[in-house]
């Protein structure tokens, strides 16, 4: 476990390790774990640039207005969007990369527990859609700008890592899947995109995490008996909102979870390491290998959930989760913004 003190040591250097102007794309910051991580990222970062994005007007606002008050030097920008739809994450990741020419920090929360299956305009099953379809989107759109950061470069989606299970082939989209086999399910989905992304971006690096028992938003639409439930029992488990958003910003940049190749942390891009703490291992097994599944210690995946995902990825998952992953992007939004994953090129077909 790295405990709380080593995480609040890391962060607090981040003004003096890291350069000024830091970029951060916060997806689902208008609650839980987005909201706490986006406030520490004000309060430790020199002169931070930040892009909020979710549903409330009104919650987006009152953060805008919070992290300005934790760090006036900052700049705070909230988007309004619906991020179940692919052609909005489109247009709001045009609208950013129309202002920025780097990003320093993707970090991905947005989800719902729904557990009626509705489905989308787009026709992808909700919860699939938030949590899924929908990061794959704004992480691919916005990977040039991560590639292009002189330093720090990260992507971290808040799931269920370390939880990865068996990947279900015939049923990838999860149509059948219920909620407790489509949790393993997904966890691999996640973790298997991320590989596919980091084999064409070796300059950034990729966590997938696992938060623990925190109290957010995401079960607001689960059935009253469930929601008292949880009311019930979460006051003797939960992880502090406060703690939990200083361990999300050390996940976001120390430099534990470095690109792939970068063990040593003498070229460390993010916060060097403290007294103690070391590269992590990689879901591959090796260390600082760029792609990380990390429980909600900051502690990676044993060796049962990487032997596991040994055999998947020989089986060849890694390939097919992301050519069903790209059919998905061409049925929804055709040709327009579609990049080619090339280890050469990378661009945008119009």
């Amino acid at each position: 476990m790295v405990s709380l003190s080593a995480v609040q040591a890391s962060n607090s250097s981040i003004s003096n390790s890291l350069p000024p102007g830091l970029v951060g794309v916060f997806v689902g910051a208008t609650n839980g774990i987005g909201e706490a991580t986006v406030k520490q990222f004000a309060k430790y970062a020199q002169k931070p640039r930040a892009y909020l994005v979710g549903r409330s007007q009104e919650a987006g606002d009152r953060i805008v207005r919070e992290c300005q008050d934790l760090n006036p030097e900052g700049q705070y920008i909230f988007i309004k969007a619906d991020v179940s739809l692919l052609r909005v994450v489109d247009e709001v990741c045009h609208e950013i990369q129309g202002k920025e020419r780097v990003v320093n920090i993707l970090f991905l929360s947005a989800g719902v527990l729904d557990m009626t299956k509705r489905r989308t305009a787009e026709d992808l099953q909700l919860r699939f859609a938030i949590a899924y379809y929908s990061r794959m989107r704004f992480t691919l759109n916005l990977l040039p700008l991560l590639r292009r950061a002189p330093n720090l470069r990260r992507v971290v989606s808040v799931f269920t890592a370390t939880k990865e299970g068996q990947l279900h082939l015939d049923d990838i989209a999860g149509e059948n899947l219920s909620m407790l086999t489509g949790r393993p399910h997904l966890s691999s989905l996640m973790t298997f995109s991320l590989e596919a992304l980091a084999k064409f971006a070796p300059e950034v690096s990729f966590v997938h995490d696992y938060p623990g028992p925190v109290k957010t938003g995401i079960g607001r639409e689960l059935p009253w008996i469930l929601r008292a439930a949880f009311g019930v029992i979460l006051p003797f488990i939960q992880i502090p909102i406060e703690e939990s958003g200083e361990r999300h910003l050390f996940l976001s940049t120390s430099s534990r979870y470095e690109p792939n190749g970068v063990a040593d942390g003498q070229k460390a891009s993010g916060v060097p390491l403290i007294e103690g703490i070391k590269v992590a291992e990689g879901t591959d097994g090796k260390i600082g290998s760029g792609v990380y599944s990390v429980d909600w210690d900051c502690e990676t995946c044993g060796p049962k959930v990487t032997a596991l995902l040994a055999k998947m990825r020989e089986e060849g998952c890694v390939e097919k989760v992301w050519k069903h992953t790209e059919g998905e992007f061409k049925r929804i939004t055709g040709n327009e913004k579609a990049y080619d994953l090339s280890p050469l090129l990378f661009y945008v077909v119009v």
